[in-house]
């Protein structure tokens, strides 16, 4: 029998006994090594999905494992490979994916939240999901592969070209990802946080950060530019504060590029898009390439991923894990070790 983190009810999650299903044709059974909790499983924790999501469900979507079974009809796959998952599952049929945008397919098995996560010590999961991983990247490091494609999808998305002057508002995980990830395109960066401990992170990777409650953003914004504004906006805050910052920086016919789920609606200043010919893009979740050149930023470091894993915690303790990331505090990215890791990594 083996071990699952399951959510039963608003703020309230267990470890129980799973069963654990042999791969049907077209699936695999993975064994989970590590698996990071990210802002939506902590929308799910707080119960805010609670219409979305059929409790109890395993949870988990950020992860890196090795193959344990095939089943029928897989090919190309075999036990031992080391293996990250894109956890969308669409149905071809709807009108988002038959113009090609499967990602946001209307009908989307989003696995992990709308379908059993990956925050247990096996997993079967279709073949097509699978994502082969480098065998010299750590497994902890690899876990990090998910949160780097969302924001290589965002910086596709906002079109960040090299020279850019691009504003990141909110220096979380996703926010401190987007960044390094537009500087890597050649973009001239900046991070609006006010965590002095995701500061400090920020900064020991080179980035400059600036603290909204103690400095006049815009204002820096304008001497950095020379009064022309920022070519690109991320808003990763998910507060109506971070939305009037991203609007605000912006120069003429800049882009604004919105990554956080906003709970509620918010109010927006339309004149200032009207002024200056703004535009706003809205980025969610990636398809397989994105996939492919997060693990290429991982595995050759433009992505330290090991410096943004805050703790890693056994999967026995992870309910704990979500009252620590929730209470904020000098914490980034925590890992649950499932259990499964053989590499020593």
């Amino acid at each position: 029998m083996t071990l699952a983190v399951r959510y039963t009810s608003a703020r309230t999650l267990d470890t129980a006994p799973a069963e654990t299903r042999s791969p049907g044709p077209g699936e695999v059974e993975l064994a989970p090594a590590y698996v990071g909790i990210c802002g939506t499983d902590l929308h799910i924790f707080h119960g805010d999905m609670d219409a979305r999501v059929a409790a109890p469900v395993v949870l988990g979507h950020e992860m890196s494992g090795r193959v344990v079974r095939v089943g029928p009809d897989v090919e190309g796959w075999q036990p031992g490979d080391a293996v990250t998952v894109m956890p969308l599952r669409w149905d071809g049929t709807c009108p988002a994916c038959t113009s090609g945008h499967r990602h946001v397919c209307q009908n989307l098995d989003f696995i992990g939240i709308d379908s059993p996560g990956a925050m247990q010590q096996r997993w079967t999961v279709p073949a097509a999901t699978l994502v082969r991983l480098p065998g010299s990247l750590p497994l902890d490091r690899a876990a990090l592969v998910e949160p780097t494609a969302v924001a290589v999808h965002d910086v596709g998305r906002a079109r960040v070209r090299e020279g850019e002057r691009v504003v990141v508002v909110g220096g979380g995980p996703v926010g401190v990802l987007i960044a390094l990830v537009a500087r890597a395109a050649g973009a001239d960066v900046r991070v609006v946080e006010p965590s002095t401990h995701r500061r400090l992170l920020a900064e020991e990777l080179g980035l400059t950060a600036w603290d909204p409650a103690a400095e006049d953003v815009p204002e820096l914004v304008r001497q950095w530019t020379g009064d022309a504004g920022a070519d690109v906006a991320f808003e990763v805050s998910g507060a109506a504060g971070g939305v009037d910052t991203a609007v605000e920086v912006l120069g003429v016919r800049g882009r604004l590029c919105l990554v956080a789920i906003h709970p509620r609606p918010r109010e927006v200043n339309l004149h200032r898009f009207f002024w200056r010919e703004l535009t706003l893009v809205g980025a969610r979740l990636y398809d397989r390439s994105d996939f492919e050149q997060a693990v290429t930023l991982v595995a050759d470091g433009t992505i330290p991923a090991e410096r943004l894993i805050s703790k890693v915690v056994p999967l026995t303790e992870a309910p704990s894990a979500f009252e620590a990331l929730e209470a904020g505090g000098d914490v980034m990215k925590i890992l649950v070790d499932c259990g499964n890791d053989t590499t020593g990594a």
